[in-house]
């Protein structure tokens, strides 16, 4: 009788666990997809998309263009696009899927540390709101962020647990990470080893299996990584120069022009640090009692915890761009339920905790799904977006609006006309613009030698890594047999140190478009 009771009682934690899943599931995918198709700032938004693009054509990042950005988004995009074709639909699919994996980490986190199902399933959800929906489509800086903090996340359950699973995933999500952006890994990388040889020295003195896994994980991800540098035969001094040494003098430039001002560092993060202080409480609570093995231990994970996430703050305050790390606070908020549950258990603490998992999540997705804040259309009026599918059928269901000041459909008129004039020429060209969605659009096969144009990713011409950056140019365009470049807008600027001026002859079609022939220039 006492079996059969425990078996159906099993069978329902399963059955509400498995239903809240689903309900995840669902969450994960709707908010992403939703948010996804409304909106575009074309330079983020397209940035990816061609990256896809490109390797359907065979071309390879460091190899074949010039990227400054993680390479791992670019080849998921790949494969998004050989399985669901070139479209919309499965960008923003690459992007929910991204968002369902750091919901369900989330759930499975909390559910580890032994908080009920219902709580779990609150604070995921949140996270599955606040996570990619912000920007809808797939984004290097919430690649980076995400499996940073799964990384993160398993590296707190193998302290906790020790289960050598956990220990093998954390350079696996780490490296992963990495592969999106530069940082936060590689802040955290030093954060991680120090805690690491803490916790062996203080907790783990005369066991070293865990390094065995940290290890082999560290090599499968290094394996896979130098696996696919050899197969695309791509040069390791180009993944150097272009992702580690050249983004090391931006980080430089960018760290010295940092404004450290109030706003900068406290008030756009105050709920985070709101949702911090619950574990400063537990901490000043732990520094009152005696100290045994598990105080100690516990003392360790909070100042682990605290430290990460200001790893987290540091890292964001250092890219200057919009705010994406608000679903922390749903996981320090998981996390302050654990603590405060195991030494204050009071229900006022959890209502408290509810109360501001509850209060920022409606804030932020206000303020960052509906207003689009991330992709700065906060000032634009959402409801006069066009459909893109005017503009090209695979952009069906998309919203086009832009930040920009013209109105949506103008903007579709004049990149209509566009495409129909580059589809007229028929000469061997490339297009540089912002609206890198053209390319796909017009099945081209030839490709611009920069992942995307602006002052960052094009080395200014007093940079040490300026001829480098002009010589892989050149001989792209070279290789490619280029004699046309068609330019939008104002991006001529990225060309005038490459090339002499009176060696091409440059053609203004309309206030938008430019013809630029080349073929002095190269030969």
């Amino acid at each position: 009788m006492l079996q059969k009771k425990l078996i159906q009682n099993l069978n329902n934690i399963l059955f509400k666990r498995n239903y809240y899943i689903f309900i995840l599931i669902i969450s994960s995918f709707f908010f992403t997809f939703y948010y996804g198709f409304i909106g575009i700032f074309p330079i983020d938004s397209f940035l990816i998309y061609d990256a896809g693009y490109k390797l359907l054509n065979g071309y390879h990042p460091f190899r074949d263009y010039w990227s400054i950005t993680g390479p791992i988004l670019d080849y998921i995009q790949f494969v998004f696009f050989k399985l669901f074709g070139i479209n919309w639909f499965s960008y923003v699919l690459h992007a929910a899927v991204l968002n369902l994996f750091i919901t369900l980490i989330f759930f499975y986190f909390f559910i580890q540390l032994g908080i009920k199902t219902g709580y779990s399933f609150l604070y995921s959800i949140s996270a599955s709101i606040l996570a990619y929906p912000s920007v809808g489509t797939p984004f290097m800086d919430h690649h980076a962020v995400i499996f940073s903090l799964a990384s993160g996340i398993f590296l707190f359950l193998a302290f906790l647990k020790d289960k050598p699973i956990f220990w093998f995933l954390v350079p696996v999500f780490l490296f992963a990470s990495f592969l999106s952006k530069q940082i936060p890994s590689a802040y955290l990388l030093l954060l991680f080893f120090s805690f690491i040889l803490i916790f062996w020295i203080f907790f783990k003195t005369k066991n070293y299996k865990f390094w065995v896994y940290l290890i082999s994980g560290s090599i499968l991800s290094l394996f896979i990584f130098l696996l696919f540098i050899l197969i695309n035969k791509i040069p390791l001094n180009s993944f150097f120069i272009q992702y580690i040494f050249y983004p090391l003098e931006i980080g430089k430039d960018r760290s010295s022009s940092i404004n450290y001002n109030f706003n900068n560092v406290f008030s756009q993060f105050k709920f985070i640090y709101f949702s911090m202080i619950p574990l400063i409480f537990v901490l000043f609570r732990l520094s009152k009692k005696k100290l045994n093995l598990e105080i100690k231990k516990d003392y360790f994970l909070l100042t682990f915890t605290l430290l990460m996430v200001s790893t987290f703050i540091l890292g964001q305050i250092f890219t200057k761009n919009q705010i994406l790390i608000f679903f922390l606070i749903p996981f320090l908020i998981g996390i302050s339920h654990f603590f405060c549950n195991k030494y204050f258990n009071k229900k006022f603490i959890l209502i408290f905790l509810v109360s501001i998992v509850i209060i920022s999540t409606i804030k932020f997705h206000l303020r960052f799904n509906e207003n689009k804040k991330f992709m700065e259309l906060n000032n634009v009026d959402l409801s006069l977006a066009v459909e893109a599918e005017n503009f090209d059928k695979s952009l069906k269901g998309l919203k086009w609006i832009t930040p920009y000041n013209i109105s949506p459909a103008e903007e579709i008129e004049n990149l209509i006309e566009i495409k129909e004039i580059i589809l007229s020429d028929k000469t061997n060209k490339i297009i540089i613009t912002d609206y890198q969605i053209f390319p796909s659009i017009l099945k081209l096969k030839n490709i611009a030698p920069n992942k995307w144009f602006d002052s960052m990713s094009v080395p200014s011409r007093d940079n040490k890594y300026f001829n480098t950056y002009k010589n892989f140019f050149i001989a792209s365009l070279r290789d490619q047999k280029i004699k046309t470049l068609f330019i939008l807008k104002d991006k001529e600027r990225y060309l005038k140190n490459i090339f002499n001026t009176d060696c091409y002859v440059k053609e203004n079609i309309n206030e938008n478009l430019s013809k630029i022939n080349i073929e002095k220039c190269i030969n």
